[in-house]
């Protein structure tokens, strides 16, 4: 045999090997591609109840939202409905303060001097 047999045999040999080594890598590399493939499946299976609770809680937050905006609104009504009888009792308490205020300090001072005429009457029908 020559060295170029010897080195054509070799090189069989060689490529042989590789080729089992191929096969076996690719069967490796196969059944990895599967596990990946059985994990993303029960991944997602596992995906969907939680995406189907968290567009259910979205859908009670967004109704819970809208629940409070009616509350608030409904609160500011009151509010304002209150602030406005506040400010209508207040002004009739001005008007009213207002307009008896000057009659009944001329009463007032009518019944003062009327007493002080009745006192000093008296006064001096005692003296005599």
């Amino acid at each position: 045999m020559n060295f170029i047999a010897v080195f054509y045999v070799i090189l069989l040999i060689s490529a042989s090997v590789l080729c089992i080594a191929l096969v076996v890598f690719l069967s490796r590399i196969s059944k990895t591609v599967k596990e990946i493939e059985i994990e993303i499946k029960e991944l997602t299976f596992e995906m969907k109840p939680l995406f189907a609770s968290a567009m259910n809680l979205s859908e009670k937050l967004n109704q819970l939202s809208d629940f409070v905006d009616d509350q608030l609104l409904v609160t500011n009504n009151i509010i304002t409905k209150v602030s406005d009888v506040v400010d209508t009792v207040l002004n009739f308490e001005e008007k009213l303060r207002s307009g008896l205020e000057g009659p009944v300090l001329d009463f007032v001072k009518g019944f003062s001097a009327i007493s002080n005429g009745i006192s000093t009457f008296w006064k001096v029908y005692r003296r005599r």
